[in-house]
């Protein structure tokens, strides 16, 4: 166990924005544990970060708390964490939007989001000194809807109440926590945008998008704030992303 710099944890972090996150913390002097649902993608992060990295499916609450008790064990403790982990459905209108994406999406959106928070805000409240910061990864999403995307939608509307009730029920431990809402960062899950995305209209148009470094920059801003500093929420997007105004 190394006990000095800060730690932080990054779930999703073998690519996209997770990946890039893992690293900017690691530029920065922190500590850095990483988890994600494949190693093979994990291991290149861990090599340049120098930190922990474990196999872990966030829609698992064994796999969850297994993870946070290797952090602990390495670490000693966990100062900050990015709740990042997340993923996508395809596009379908609403009534033929199958169940089983449905369940599928919010077990991992929301309650892993959940399973994720709630080890870090144990291990949080329970060390010496007490305290840290949670940061969810929310979405333009979390405010406005895409059109066909009911499940995704949902998913990052409750994150916003998730993070309101860490940060109500986190004072107490000084434990704060925020959320990052993000707009079109270019990583490869955002490649299609490029040649088109569906509007509210029903047409077909691409979208503008924005460097990775940005979000990471906010990332640090948030993380790097005293805990009796919070930023609640951040926006973070492309300038001229059809978001304000959409529909």
């Amino acid at each position: 166990m190394t006990i000095g710099r800060k730690v932080a944890v990054v779930t999703g972090g073998g690519s996209g924005i997770g990946k890039a996150a893992a690293l900017g913390f690691a530029a920065h002097g922190y500590d850095v544990a990483i988890c994600g649902r494949r190693r093979d993608a994990l291991e290149p992060v861990r090599g340049q970060t120098g930190g922990y990295a474990a196999a872990c499916d966030v829609g698992d609450p064994d796999a969850v708390a297994d993870f946070f008790a290797g952090v602990h064990q390495a670490y000693g403790r966990v100062d900050v964490v990015f709740n990042n982990a997340g993923r996508f459905a395809p596009a379908a209108s609403f009534g033929d939007l199958e169940v089983k994406v449905w369940q599928e999406m919010i077990n991992t959106n929301l309650n892993g989001a959940f399973y994720v928070a709630r080890e870090a805000f144990r291990l949080m409240r329970d060390q010496t000194p007490q305290g840290g910061r949670i940061i969810n990864n929310g979405s333009i999403s979390a405010h406005a809807p895409r059109p066909q995307a009911a499940s995704y939608t949902t998913s990052k509307h409750a994150i916003t109440g998730l993070t309101k009730a860490i940060s109500l029920d986190g004072r107490a431990f000084g434990i704060a926590c925020g959320q990052i809402d993000i707009g079109n960062t270019a990583t490869d899950m955002t490649s299609q945008m490029n040649a088109g995305s569906l509007q509210a209209n029903g047409t077909m148009m691409p979208e503008p998008t924005f460097e990775v470094q940005h979000v990471v920059d906010a990332l640090l801003y948030m993380a790097g704030l005293p805990l009796t500093a919070n930023v609640q929420f951040m926006t973070v997007m492309a300038t001229n992303m059809p978001y304000i105004g959409r529909g």
